[in-house]
């Protein structure tokens, strides 16, 4: 009778433990600069990034913060419409 909740009881808590002894998992990849922003975003600033930043996307296309740097260090050439979403985005 008390047989089938005892077994319960004790599948869970070593169900349980085994899982709390389980490795953290990894964080998801990086999102490559496709994935970042809206498209209106990605829209305004692909041309600075083009004209700007080809030393970045030649090295490592996917270095949003290569990229976010170098727009910063090019922000007075940069479009109105690239600096708008930098800035509201607190760059």
């Amino acid at each position: 009778m008390f047989r089938t909740p005892v077994l319960a009881i004790i599948f869970t808590l070593l169900g349980t433990a085994a899982f709390a002894q389980l490795p953290p998992q990894p964080p998801p990849p990086a999102n490559s600069l496709l994935g970042q922003g809206t498209e209106q975003e990605r829209a305004a600033c692909h041309p600075d990034v083009m004209k700007f930043c080809q030393a970045v996307l030649a090295s490592n296309g996917d270095d949003v913060f290569g990229i976010l740097g170098c727009l910063q260090q090019n922000r007075a050439k940069i479009s109105l419409a690239c600096n708008g979403v930098l800035t509201s985005h607190g760059q």
